[in-house]
């Protein structure tokens, strides 16, 4: 549950975020009679995602188990593919992620009416797709244990909630933070998060009879980490930890921590190449002329 508390703050402080520069930069700019164009796409986007939710979950039913394994697995590997790029994202743009909406926002602005309406939708609906394909791939690995299936949504939801009161009092001024750092931490933090939602793809795809390996335990480790106990629901909520699991599923999920996780830290460390100067790019500009 924790490890979906993360994804749904994070995605929704990045969607809240997008639209508070939006609003604020409409309103300082003398641009008010605007705002309904931002929140008419903000809309659309809530909408797109809250239909894609409902057609994955509702989609597969009818099929046979085999057909429905194939899917959820393929989708849980889809879904981790999308975090992934997101957390590396995040990592690179969350210090020029204001520049470069007010950019769109200018082009936006001088171009047709329904410009605003579509930058919008896009910043905000980019989140919301990520968010509704991983949360219907951790809902999914949570209703193959014993866990409750509405756990997983119970904190998304949280998470989503909470993005938004951050959201408001950064507009409010109220509060400021350190938004390099933040997904910094979380992003680490999910890469192991989308390492368990990854493994349950792998087993999902055995189960199905796509990958074989499906009675070849790395480790059976039930007796001592009952699914029903506090733990095994604290380990299956957060990292989608399975106390039975396969040589496969445990090679897929190292493999993935140890090639994503350096690469991260990798990347946080990079130094940031500083901004060129107004007069240092009209500079360049005349000697390029």
């Amino acid at each position: 549950m924790f490890g979906n508390y993360l994804v749904g703050l994070r995605e929704g402080l990045e969607a809240s975020l997008v639209v508070v520069i939006l609003v604020a930069y409409l309103v300082k700019s003398g641009r008010r009679h605007m705002l309904g164009r931002i929140w008419l796409g903000v809309a659309a986007a809530i909408s797109i995602s809250l239909a894609f939710g409902a057609a994955l979950t509702y989609g597969p039913r009818g099929l046979t188990f085999e057909a429905q394994e194939a899917i959820g697995g393929t989708l849980s590997i889809v879904a981790v593919g999308f975090v992934t790029w997101m957390i590396f994202w995040m990592a690179r743009s969350a210090r020029s992620l204001s520049g470069d909406l007010k950019s769109h926002v200018d082009r936006a602005a001088d171009a047709s009416r329904a410009s605003l309406v579509v930058v919008a939708m896009l910043a905000v609906g980019r989140e919301g797709l990520e968010t509704a394909l991983f949360l219907w791939a951790a809902t999914q690995a949570a209703s193959s244990g014993e866990g409750s299936s509405s756990a997983p949504l119970i904190g998304a939801g949280l998470g989503l909630l909470t993005a938004v009161v951050i959201a408001c009092l950064f507009y409010r001024g109220a509060l400021s933070l350190n938004l390099s750092k933040f997904f910094t931490w979380t992003g680490g933090f999910l890469i192991f998060v989308a390492a368990g939602v990854l493994a349950y793809g792998v087993h999902d795809l055995q189960e199905s009879g796509v990958l074989p390996g499906l009675n070849s335990l790395a480790f059976d480790v039930s007796a001592q980490i009952p699914p029903s106990s506090w733990i095994g629901t604290l380990l299956k909520g957060t990292f989608n930890f399975s106390p039975a699991t396969t040589w496969f599923e445990l090679a897929v999920w190292v493999a993935y921590i140890a090639i994503v996780l350096p690469m991260f830290i990798v990347r946080v460390r990079a130094p940031h190449p500083p901004k060129a100067s107004g007069s240092a790019v009209a500079t360049k500009q005349k000697a390029t002329a």
